[in-house]
């Protein structure tokens, strides 16, 4: 996922959205007001604070009151009047352990933010954040760098409730690094009263009606990979060459004007304001953006889409570890994970969080709320799954010339 690390920018609105994908009937949100606080259930969380030591490096860990959790914007539920809740999970968790999470809003991009921290981490200095959500590619370039600290899967039982299909990803097989924050699907965000028709394909994207209003992301695995299955080029086995081949398309268009920029997601408002007509996007931030224009359309074109994970990691030094191991519990209990879903949007990686979530809209008696729990961007089928692709994890030589290459393309 991307955001600005601006903190002056005009944000998106901070609302709860439903989806509306491409052929599927939109149905309306009306904002939900003045609802009391949910009661959600630490689970296991307090038995696991009862420990004050972790021995997963051979050493110890005292359990802090506070912790720092570097984050993209737009990712957590605010509370308050922009939410179906009058308190936020962050405050939930903090009345529940003692333990006071300083949340910042600092990951634009992957690769920015892996610029902030490498001279620091690379020379074996604390960065301060004791908590990252990083990109599948990117948490791998974390672990290989050996910038992560081993999880003590002590304090975390609720990592048992991580669904099936993200238990064994290549880059950290038996999760002992990393837990997905979220999820999402990349694709193609647009607007038919700015495109005057409906689009089907990855390929519309390149219409020449569209030029100059067409974004892309900065995000390689994404806009690449997508490119590829417009190709008819499969990203989870793609070779070298391959992405090659999709970038070379990418730098044709970038030279005749067609695509007028590279975005984190920033390209909202955009879409919004009329600048921009086709977008590269991520599901979430299309939730999101409807209630502002309910015509967006996420489309999910007849080549496929991507599929990726911010996943939640420690890194190295961490002086607060213990405390961001009790966070990483706390929001793996369905009804915390059902919170943050009905504010973010986005997959839900915790298995029962669909049941808890429709079992919040019936306690609340909220009809809208229930709702979020058949949206299929944040609750997939495993037929919606079926259509996703993930780009295969790069070995070091690969990813320094795959990165060196799209970065040229987008004058990074």
């Amino acid at each position: 996922m991307e955001g600005s690390m601006t903190d002056d920018r005009n944000r998106l609105t901070r609302m709860p959205r439903l989806s509306q994908m491409s052929g599927v009937d939109r149905r309306q949100f009306l904002r939900y007001m003045g609802v009391a606080a949910a009661a959600v259930g630490a689970g296991p969380l307090l038995a696991a604070c009862g420990d004050d030591t972790t021995s997963t490096t051979g050493g110890t860990a005292a359990l802090t009151n506070e912790f720092t959790f570097a984050n993209w914007p737009f990712y957590i539920d605010p509370g308050g009047e922009d939410s179906f809740f009058e308190t936020s999970s962050l405050d939930d968790f903090t009345a529940a352990t003692g333990i006071s999470v300083n949340y910042i809003e600092e990951i634009n991009d992957n690769v920015e933010w892996f610029g902030k921290v490498q001279g620091q981490l690379s020379a074996g200095q604390v960065i301060g954040r004791d908590l990252a959500a990083l990109t599948d590619w990117m948490a791998d370039r974390f672990i290989r760098l050996g910038w992560v600290e081993a999880l003590d899967k002590s304090r975390i039982p609720n990592a048992a409730n991580l669904v099936d299909a993200l238990k064994s990803p290549s880059f950290d097989p038996t999760r002992d690094y990393t837990l997905p924050w979220q999820s999402g699907l990349t694709a193609i965000a647009y607007d038919p009263n700015s495109t005057g028709r409906e689009l089907t394909s990855i390929n519309d994207i390149f219409d020449p009606a569209f030029a100059g209003r067409v974004t892309m992301l900065s995000e390689a695995n994404d806009t690449i990979g997508l490119v590829m299955l417009g190709l008819g080029i499969e990203p989870s086995t793609a070779t070298l060459d391959e992405a090659q081949t999709a970038n070379d398309k990418i730098r044709e268009f970038v030279a005749n004007g067609h695509i007028r920029r590279f975005t984190g997601n920033d390209y909202g408002e955009d879409l919004l304001n009329g600048n921009v007509w086709v977008a590269f996007a991520w599901s979430g931030d299309v939730i999101q953006l409807q209630l502002d224009n309910p015509d967006l359309r996420f489309l999910v074109p007849e080549e496929g889409l991507m599929l990726w994970s911010d996943n939640m990691l420690i890194p190295k030094g961490s002086v607060n570890k213990a405390a961001a191991e009790t966070f990483m519990n706390y929001v793996y209990d369905p009804q915390v994970a059902a919170k943050i879903e009905s504010y973010v949007n986005y997959i839900c990686p915790v298995s029962g969080a669909q049941e808890a979530m429709r079992q919040l809209g019936a306690d609340l008696g909220d009809a809208d709320l229930a709702a979020l729990a058949e949206d299929p961007l944040i609750f997939p089928t495993d037929a919606d799954l079926a259509q996703t692709h993930i780009f295969r994890a790069l070995p070091p030589d690969e990813r320094e010339q795959f990165d060196a290459m799209f970065s040229e393309t987008i004058g990074a």
